[in-house]
């Protein structure tokens, strides 16, 4: 079982900053990937960020030289620092856990509001 808990969500104005954490807990293999995904209302969930447990990432273009994501792997966290935002980036993002044991899990969400 994996437990994702998400912080930092919240409003900020357009060209503001933002860090999106997600922890991850329970039992899982060391090999995996965490990482971002987001859902805009009415639209598909679409691809944010994500990095594997050796550290290489993987960015939706739409979010590369924006977004950056890193990852503590002795506490198992996953950061997204957001910057430049803009209105169409208000969603709500969800943590994402893939491991090949455990498939994917997903976090409870938490919003991004971008917005003056």
């Amino acid at each position: 079982q994996v437990q994702l808990v998400e912080s930092g969500g919240g409003l900020v104005q357009p060209g503001g900053s933002l860090r999106l954490s997600c922890a991850a807990s329970g039992s899982f293999p060391s090999l995996n990937r965490m990482g971002w995904y987001r859902q805009a209302p009415g639209k598909q969930r679409e691809l944010v960020a994500t990095i594997t447990s050796t550290g290489i990432p993987n960015y939706a273009d739409s979010m590369k030289g924006r977004f950056t994501i890193s990852r503590d792997n002795a506490k198992n966290t996953v950061h997204l620092q957001m910057n430049s935002l803009k209105p169409e980036d208000t969603a709500v993002y969800y943590c994402n856990f893939w491991s090949l044991l455990t498939g994917a899990r997903w976090g409870q969400g938490t919003q991004v509001t971008v917005s003056s």
